[in-house]
């Protein structure tokens, strides 16, 4: 007597997608908050190539020092300017100066290790961080 065959449309580790954080900038200072815009993040061009976030992706963006959380979309500002802008109504929420967190999010059948860096107050990068879920986060290459 045979196994049974497979069912192609069960639902397996193997086939299951899940969210995973893919790229993070940790501790960016809002430089501007633009009610007059018509919506996104503006996001300094070398910390969007450092974490391999994409213009026009979707971010999940929140706020250390009130809490909010929003998710918007990635516009590219100038390269080595620390530009980090909320733009449009986002602005209401997470304001010049605030101490936020922006994130990206991938469809994976399986753990990867996301691209994260810590930045200064000036939006610098400074280092890269390590994240394992249920650890703290620690430098790995700086």
């Amino acid at each position: 007597m045979s196994a049974p065959e497979a069912d192609p449309h069960s639902i397996t580790e193997e086939n299951t997608l899940r969210w995973v954080m893919r790229s993070k900038i940790h501790n960016a200072t809002v430089t501007e908050a633009n009610l007059a815009y018509v919506g996104s993040i503006t996001i300094d061009a070398d910390l969007l190539e450092r974490t391999g976030l994409w213009v026009g992706e979707k971010v999940l963006v929140v706020s250390n020092t009130n809490g909010a959380r929003l998710e918007t979309y990635v516009i590219e500002g100038g390269r080595h300017s620390g530009a980090i802008c909320m733009n449009g109504a986002a602005a209401h929420l997470i304001k010049e100066g605030h101490q936020i967190i922006i994130m990206g999010f991938e469809l994976v059948t399986s753990p990867m290790q996301p691209q994260v860096i810590l930045v200064d107050e000036n939006n610098r990068f400074v280092r890269h961080l390590s994240e394992v879920a249920g650890t703290e986060a620690a430098a790995i290459r700086g």
